[in-house]
């Protein structure tokens, strides 16, 4: 692995003009990230775990209020009867090495799947690489899927949203290749590959049949940017042309964010690259709500992670009893889909759905009092009165 980035970033040098010192090479040697080569990641999947009928998943608490979520998490499993085993794994944000993060991702390639809060990074070396983007990269999970949808009971600037944005989660403005090429100017280098952004307009495409879909938005910057989203969009009307039964059109980023914010409704299907995706899911959390509500989803051939959607840390208001935890809570009923636990799953996003359309115990991002721990005791006490019925 060590020789294979040596020789990636020596052929970089070569064609680029690019000077990589040596120090850099020997310290990004200890570990291989995806963006240093233009291609798919190419993972061999080894057998998921699974003991007598339960799973076992990953937890990666992350920072700030990650770990108090997934506390909640847990406390809503167990009184579920959710027949999943949690092997949580901490990285430390201060490490200086990639250590916790290499074990990590040994975790999630055995178990299969992961949820977890945002990882914080808080080394000033240049050489330790985001946590967050390198586990999105060595599992190849080239997509993130946001559905952000209004929910009754909800006090929101918008009503009746109901948008499935899909994002390009390996590259773009996230290639993690930066250099200071002089004293005083650094260059970011964007990484577009007609590979990844074919696969992934394929992806959002056949959800859009999948799931009964119209229309697919494919959000560029292809008027400034003209090779890198100039290629991503013309891979997606490519790709469109196959797809006759499902409408396909581009907005450029500036304006697909005032639309958002004017028109919503307009929008069906999202697909968008890395840095774009980012902005228009907050943009949009922001219409519904807030951040607390909306949960993600990533995934590769091989392997899936779940978070909330904004993938916000929440260091400010950490240990203060007032997170809202609805966002975890629906990333984990995602996750409960994805291994086939659909009843669980159901009881879970009933009891969820109840709290906050009926009952109407929102946390003071929502416009309420409710401490965290309310929102979760009540939701508890749903579960507890719909598993009854099993």
């Amino acid at each position: 692995m060590a020789g294979t980035l040596c020789a990636r970033l020596n052929k970089l040098s070569s064609f680029s003009g690019i000077t990589v010192p040596a120090r850099k090479v020997a310290a990004l040697s200890a570990y291989d990230v995806q963006h240093k080569h233009p291609f798919a990641k190419k993972v061999t999947p080894i057998p998921k775990a699974k003991y007598g009928g339960r799973h076992a998943v990953t937890m990666l608490p992350g920072g700030g209020i990650g770990p108090e979520l997934m506390g909640y998490v847990k406390e809503v499993f167990r009184y579920g009867g959710v027949p999943v085993d949690f092997e949580t794994v901490q990285i430390d944000p201060k490490s200086d090495s990639n250590e916790d993060l290499e074990y990590a991702i040994t975790s999630i390639r055995r178990n299969g799947v992961a949820i977890k809060g945002n990882i914080e990074t808080k080394s000033l070396d240049t050489d330790v690489i985001s946590r967050n983007v390198a586990l999105r990269n060595e599992l190849d999970l080239f997509v993130n899927v946001v559905h952000c949808q209004s929910c009754p009971g909800i006090k929101a600037r918008q009503k009746d949203i109901d948008i499935i944005i899909i994002r390009q989660n390996t590259e773009g403005e996230y290639a993690m290749l930066e250099h200071e090429s002089v004293h005083g100017v650094v260059e970011s280098m964007k990484v577009v590959t007609e590979e990844n952004s074919e696969r992934l307009a394929r992806y959002a495409f056949d959800y859009c049949r999948l799931h009964g879909r119209k229309k697919v938005t494919t959000v560029h910057k292809a008027n400034i940017m003209k090779l890198s989203d100039g290629l991503f969009l013309e891979v997606s009307k490519r790709v469109a042309k196959e797809y006759p039964d499902i409408q396909h059109d581009a907005m450029i980023i500036d304006n697909t964010c005032m639309q958002l914010v004017a028109n919503p409704h307009q929008f069906d299907v999202m697909l968008t690259t890395n840095l774009y995706g980012s902005i228009v899911s907050n943009v949009i959390c922001g219409l519904l709500g807030g951040a607390g509500l909306l949960s993600g989803r990533n995934y590769g051939d091989h392997y899936a992670v779940f978070e909330p959607g904004t993938r916000n840390t929440g260091t400010a208001i950490a240990g203060k009893n007032i997170a809202n935890p609805i966002a975890m809570l629906n990333a984990s009923v995602d996750m409960l889909e994805h291994l086939g636990h659909d009843s669980h799953a159901e009881v879970i996003r009933t009891a969820i759905n109840k709290t906050i359309s009926e009952d109407h115990i929102h946390t003071p991002d929502l416009g309420g009092q409710a401490t965290s721990i309310d929102v979760v005791q009540n939701i508890i006490k749903h579960v507890q009165a719909l598993s009854k019925k099993w």
